[in-house]
């Protein structure tokens, strides 16, 4: 059985982490044990405990075990910029992520893996995310971030994720520009022409309220299990 969901964004700082915490928070208020997972991180800082990312240790905290920081964040690297530059010498190695999913799927009810970037975004020199969503076997939950430009970036990764034979399990409109003008006009278009579920419409807000923000989230726990399973 399939136990979890790849989430991927139309493009950078589009909403992901946010998005995905809100996920899981919607799932655990309906009595799933959820975990979160960010395989490759760039932007990290130095810590006594190692290099640490903003958006892993959120998902680590919200998550509905204690987890220890690597297995989470398999791949922390300092430089924010694409992690196939970032990683320098270090080989970023599948097995090493897949291994790592894995452990999460035993001690959890549903893992949630946020890719860094857009779905063609590459996550070392070897694969990029629909590469891993591909390798993990996960159903896609597409985030875009609604502002001037979202619908081609939008319909262009919806594309390129029926190509890849995933599975789009639904999508997440989030309101990262709070002055975009015809901003119901645009989710409508997206709404007509996306032949998945729209889970959700996340307000714009200046600092993260999770619990606030999976309130916004459409999804049932049937209907999760259903996609699941597909």
């Amino acid at each position: 059985m399939k136990s979890g969901f790849f989430v991927t964004g139309t493009d950078t700082d589009v909403g992901k982490t946010w998005s995905s915490v809100a996920l899981m928070c919607a799932l655990q208020a309906q009595g799933l044990r959820v975990v979160g997972m960010k395989p490759v991180a760039a932007g990290c800082e130095w810590t006594r405990d190692g290099w640490r990312n903003q958006d892993a240790l959120l998902l680590q905290q919200h998550a509905s075990l204690a987890m220890d920081y690597p297995i989470v964040n398999p791949y922390a690297f300092e430089k924010p910029v694409s992690p196939h530059i970032a990683c320098g010498d270090t080989a970023v190695e599948m097995e090493a992520i897949l291994k790592a999913f894995r452990e999460l799927q035993t001690i959890s009810d549903l893992v949630l893996v946020e890719g860094a970037g857009g779905w063609h975004s590459p996550l070392s020199r070897d694969f990029d995310n629909a590469g891993l969503a591909q390798a993990l076997g996960l159903p896609v939950i597409l985030v875009v971030g609604m502002r001037l430009g979202c619908i081609n970036h939008a319909l262009l990764s919806y594309r390129a994720i029926l190509q890849a034979g995933v599975g789009l399990a639904g999508w997440l409109a989030v309101e990262i520009d709070p002055v975009m003008r015809e901003f119901q006009a645009n989710l409508e278009y997206l709404a007509d022409r996306i032949e998945a579920p729209l889970l959700g419409v996340l307000p714009h807000l200046d600092s993260p309220d999770f619990e606030v923000l999976a309130k916004f989230i459409k999804m049932e726990t049937g209907d999760f299990l259903i996609q699941i399973n597909k």
